[in-house]
């Protein structure tokens, strides 16, 4: 495919060890020593060794894809997000094309992320010494098979038919490759996500978070619960949705039953000190260092920069702003609205910001024509936590970049699957296990029980629940084409200075192949074939 892809392909067929310098041996998930002291003539001899060997699936291969088109393509895309930044705002009035630079990037981080997981699968049994447990192997596998899986979901959900990949040294022998239907590469997504649940450790996601990093068995039920959601198979998702819930794995931030809700804040859960928090399905680890594509970036993307004010330490910010459209989203009493949105005064007393040039800790959220990025008239408060990468001295990297962890899934979204699994595409549901999981989120949130609900009802819970979390796009993406784009043809997808409104027409629903790609492999363009199992 891609020279890069090509390039890490046959770098895979000759090492020995497929990441060469970007995983670590380190006993610690959050402590490893330079990761060019890994020596491949004495890779994968012992269980800590082995284990280590996906760290850099939940971070390094996951970077260009989080970084900035992530929230260009889901938020921006899907009118929770405005930018007039010229690289991210192709989406906002379905511009995109083939030659996108972002574009370009979350392609490349997703097959990176195929390759590496491929290579695991292809290669650990054989690689693996004596002395590593069969339960460790197994294990790593489990991850491998999850966050291919996981690549393909998100690859399928945005382009349509691509290649299904599974073996490395195949294709990069022969780089010129057919796409696949797209209910091919949803067999394959069940069929990884399965083999992980057969793999995996079974976990119960307790107080110490530190050993909460990792996939699990549960995670990997819950992320085929979604699965089968997009495949309104209601019965298989409900069904695994309660098996997560009732394992009593995951909770709610602070809770201690499935259901139970504490007085933590549903701000607590984007702050460092709550990574891999037991509400944590599965998240990206980032790990800042010296080089660039270890952090997250979203704390000077997403925050306030006015020339004054700056809720980061870079030299930049406010690159994404709240759209028009979401700012009445939240009624005043929803505790998430002032976690999700930072509105002219709003005060956060625990944020440290710099004002001028001095830093101090807690401010007051100016005037709408003050706050600067993209002219919003507000900014976005999830994943800003602040000057601070848990500690108070600033961030670790050059780059101002955090290691607040990024949500892929988290339980209140499982608890969401569940109750619109049991409402199984039907008007409306007052059934009492579906109320018990919708109103938990509800409740959770400041808000009243209620004793039925619709589709409608739930698909703007999850809205307010996941909003810049990467998650809106999909869901529209999931309504009849007709009511999206009636959707995202109302939305003012401007700024508070002029309103814009845009309607996509169905093609806008899946991205252009990179064409650097398509010139190197003219077959992404011919008609998807079927895969053979």
């Amino acid at each position: 495919m891609k020279t890069l892809y090509i390039l890490n392909l046959k770098k895979i067929a000759t090492a020995a060890l497929v990441f060469g310098t970007m995983v670590s041996c380190s006993n610690d998930f959050t402590d490893r020593p330079s990761e060019d002291s890994i020596d491949t003539s004495n890779y994968y001899q012992t269980d800590e060794q082995v284990k280590a060997a996906t760290d850099a699936l939940y971070y390094k291969t996951w970077f260009q894809f989080n970084n900035k088109f992530f929230y260009a393509i889901s938020e921006v895309g899907s009118g929770n997000m405005y930018t007039n930044s010229s690289d991210v705002n192709a989406m906002r009035n379905f511009s995109i094309t083939s030659v996108d630079p972002e574009l370009n990037s979350g392609w490349q981080s997703l097959w990176a992320n195929v390759a590496q997981a491929n290579f695991l699968i292809n290669n650990l049994r054989t690689l693996a010494q004596p002395a590593v447990s069969q339960t460790t192997i197994n294990n790593v596998l489990g991850e491998a098979y999850f966050m291919r899986a996981t690549a393909y979901f998100y690859l399928v959900r945005l382009w349509g038919p691509v290649p299904i990949i599974v073996d490395n040294l195949t294709t990069s022998a022969s780089p010129q490759v057919n796409t696949n239907r797209i209910e091919d590469v949803y067999e394959l997504i069940r069929r990884d996500y399965t083999q992980a649940i057969s793999l995996l450790d079974n976990r119960i996601r307790g107080a110490s978070y530190a050993s909460n990093a990792k996939v699990s068995k549960g995670s990997a039920k819950a992320m085929l619960a979604k699965v089968y959601l997009y495949d309104k198979n209601y019965t298989k998702a409900k069904e695994l949705a309660e098996e997560v819930i009732n394992s009593g794995e995951f909770k709610l931030l602070g809770g201690t039953s499935p259901y139970s809700i504490t007085s933590k804040s549903f701000g607590d859960l984007f702050k460092y000190s709550n990574n891999n928090n037991e509400e944590s399905i599965f998240a990206l680890q980032w790990r800042t260092d010296a080089n660039y594509g270890s952090g997250n970036n979203c704390n000077t993307q997403f925050g306030i920069s006015n020339g004054t004010l700056s809720t980061s330490n870079a030299s930049y910010g406010g690159v994404f702003g709240p759209s028009q459209d979401i700012l009445s989203l939240y009624d005043a009493n929803d505790v998430r609205r002032n976690e999700t949105l930072m509105l002219p005064g709003n005060t956060y007393p625990d944020i440290r910001v710099k004002d001028g040039n001095t830093f101090k800790v807690g401010f007051t959220v100016p005037a709408a024509t003050q706050i600067g990025g993209q002219g919003s008239g507000a900014a976005i408060k999830k994943y800003v936590i602040g000057i601070e990468n848990g500690t108070s001295t600033g961030a670790v990297d050059a780059w101002a970049m955090m290691n607040n962890n990024t949500y892929i899934m988290r339980y209140a979204e499982l608890l969401l699957i569940h109750a619109e699994a049991t409402l199984a595409g039907s008007g409306s549901t007052s059934n009492a296990a579906a109320l018990t999981s919708f109103n938990a989120v509800r409740n959770r949130a400041g808000l009243s029980a209620v004793s039925s609900f619709t589709f409608d009802d739930l698909f703007k819970e999850r809205r307010k629940e996941l909003a810049f979390e990467g998650d809106f796009w999909f869901d529209l993406g999931r309504l009849p084409r007709a009511q999206a784009i009636s959707i995202m043809a109302a939305q003012n997808r401007g700024n508070m200075f002029s309103a814009e409104y845009f309607t996509p027409d169905n093609s806008d629903f899946t991205l252009p192949y990179p064409a650097n790609d398509v010139a190197k492999n003219p077959k992404l363009l011919e008609p998807p074939v079927p895969y053979q199992f």
